[in-house]
């Protein structure tokens, strides 16, 4: 009902004040303020066209020119039309350099329309006026990410220690960091990240991380965990790829055994396919200068062979029936 109300309130007063702007010579009989406060109410209720009219109108006025802009940049934002948005909001930055608002605005806008260069800068702009906001502290150190400046997204996010307690993206995002570092902190963040949240494919990075700091049997077990939780229509991570992870640690580990071997077989029967990667595995360095056993290399062999063999049959077959169905075509034959 309160609804219903406001919006017969602005009908009538948008009406009389369309009177009064097609009756007046000068603008000045209806006030900026006027202006401004229907185009907000419009825009409270959703009605965004009707908004951008009033606040275009409130915007002609000095008084109000800032405030007008803002949620004209806002209106733009919510239609998508991010550009049309940045320059609002910059507007706004080129007389009032510090104002957080805009700088806040333009940041994230700057990410919606992928210049996240200059996303960063306004964000490094903003957190020099406002350093206790770990949220636009977050967003900066995620555009920090993106750009792979991943010591100084740590950094950022370094400041913020009691969001690392309390916010489970802070404290992905800070792992995620010193993974790509190849920090062995990174397997403390993920650990502490896994004790409140689930998410397979935060525990397939978590066991990245392990492997990757040769902690074999702790990484085997994050493997398998991972496996078993994942859909078998999972693609980031595959359960297949997953397979070959295990796989490789068993040859890694220990390196004449066997159940490597076997494990190898099933991730490629359940369709993991990079048959370079398998390859690898033939010249992956172990620990204790040891070798993979040569007969595991020479199943590794047999595997890669018989996996490129069936590779091209499979495109040769796919391209014979390409030129047949070109050929029928040509013939009038379906």
């Amino acid at each position: 009902m309160k609804k219903f109300n406001l919006i017969f309130f602005l009908a009538s007063v948008s009406s009389a004040l369309g009177l009064v702007v097609g009756s007046c010579a000068n603008w000045g009989a209806v006030s900026a303020e006027e202006y401004f406060a229907i185009g907000m109410a419009y825009y409270d209720i959703g009605k965004y066209e009707e908004a951008e009219k009033w606040l275009i109108r409130a915007k002609a006025k000095d008084k109000t020119k800032s405030a007008s802009e803002y949620n004209l940049g806002r209106i733009a934002f919510e239609g998508k039309r991010y550009d049309e948005a940045v320059e609002y909001f910059e507007s706004i930055l080129k007389r009032d350099p510090n104002n957080v608002f805009a700088l806040k605005a333009a940041a994230y806008t700057h990410i919606k329309n992928g210049d996240i260069v200059k996303a960063g800068e306004l964000y490094k702009r903003l957190l020099a006026l406002v350093p206790e906001s770990y949220d636009d502290g977050y967003n900066y150190a995620l555009v920090l990410f993106a750009m792979k400046r991943f010591d100084e997204a740590e950094q950022v996010l370094k400041t913020y220690e009691f969001a690392l307690l309390d916010n489970s993206d802070v404290l992905l995002l800070y792992a995620r960091a010193q993974r790509e570092q190849g920090k062995p902190e990174a397997i403390d963040s993920y650990a502490s990240w896994l004790v409140s949240n689930s998410d397979p494919k935060v525990r397939h990075e978590y066991a990245q991380a392990l492997e990757a700091q040769e902690m074999y049997a702790r990484a085997l077990d994050e493997y398998r965990a991972v496996y078993t939780a994942l859909a078998p229509n999972s693609a980031d991570p595959s359960r297949a790829g997953v397979r070959f992870a295990i796989a490789r640690i068993m040859l890694t580990a220990d390196t004449g055994n066997r159940e490597g071997i076997t494990e190898l077989k099933a991730a490629v029967d359940e369709g993991y396919k990079d048959f370079d990667e398998i390859e690898k595995l033939i010249f992956i360095p172990v620990r204790s200068n040891e070798q993979i056993s040569a007969a595991n290399k020479n199943e590794i062999r047999a595997i890669v062979t018989e996996g490129r063999r069936a590779q091209e049959a499979a495109k040769a077959e796919a391209a014979a029936r390409d030129n047949a169905g070109g050929q029928e075509t040509e013939t009038g034959v379906r």
